[in-house]
């Protein structure tokens, strides 16, 4: 896994980087040339090292359980020291039927990596940014926390921390030279259906917007430094109707699409 990274370019560090929206992150920073740390919680993060080196950057690969403080520890010291320019702190997870049905290992598993995880990463990181009053941070939010997600509601729940962290860490670091910009997609073609345990679902089988496309509007926003941004017209949509509608009509909704069988309706 170890190598000598070239510290003539600038330095991303990309979680839940082996697939979907993280993996085309990393590949819209190595296109950027940026020197990569990827991180994941499986194997496959491997595969995805080698795929990116074919941009001509240094590319570094760390398999870590980032639901634990232990996880993010052993990412950062794999950082070896090294200055972050920019932070892509994307890994999530989810998990569908009704919060009674469901383990509590498996709820508090979705906490942890969304929540817990994710702070933690930013703290660390974000401290040694601080510091050099410089750096960039994106955190892969969702409209899913605009929304009570019925059927959905740890996620969901998860998401809208992770919005509302966004915008406050943003306003607090706003004379940093440090910015934080928040990637809001819908719902997206990646494994994220399936790992949840809702191809059986109205949102698990509608179509999805394209990985590739949803990380190169949520990178070139934060690049421009915006504070958010929701990835495509029907998300934009959807996002602004939820500001608008009460919440047991948007949890009455969200049942429709995310409730198991509805894929059938």
């Amino acid at each position: 896994m170890a190598q000598t990274l070239n510290y003539s370019r600038p330095f991303a560090v990309v979680t839940g980087a082996s697939s979907g929206i993280g993996r085309q992150l990393a590949q819209c920073a190595a296109e950027k040339g940026y020197d990569l740390l990827i991180a994941a919680d499986e194997p496959e993060i491997s595969a995805a090292a080698a795929e990116l080196k074919a941009t001509g950057v240094e590319v570094d690969f760390i398999q870590a359980d980032l639901a634990t403080t232990e996880g993010v520890d052993k990412l950062v010291a794999a950082a070896m020291g090294r200055p972050v320019d920019i932070l892509l702190a994307n890994a999530g997870r989810g998990l569908g039927h009704g919060f009674l049905d469901q383990a509590f290992a498996d709820a508090k598993r979705v906490i942890d990596t969304n929540i817990v995880g994710t702070v933690y990463l930013v703290h660390k990181i974000g401290n040694e940014m601080r510091g050099r009053r410089t750096g960039r941070i994106l955190l892969t939010g969702s409209i899913a926390g605009l929304m009570p997600g019925a059927f959905q509601a740890v996620y969901n729940g998860t998401k809208a921390f992770v919005d509302s962290f966004s915008f406050a860490l943003r306003n607090e670091l706003k004379d940093s030279g440090v910015s934080v910009t928040c990637l809001m997609p819908g719902a997206t073609d990646t494994l994220f259906f399936e790992r949840a345990g809702m191809l059986d679902t109205k949102v698990g089988t509608d179509e999805k917007m394209d990985p590739a496309e949803v990380a190169k509007i949520g990178f070139e926003a934060m690049l421009n430094g915006e504070g958010d941004v929701v990835a495509g017209m029907k998300n934009k949509l959807q996002a602004a109707a939820a500001h608008v509608t009460p919440s047991s009509v948007l949890a009455e909704q969200h049942r429709k699409m995310a409730a198991p069988g509805t894929a059938k309706n």
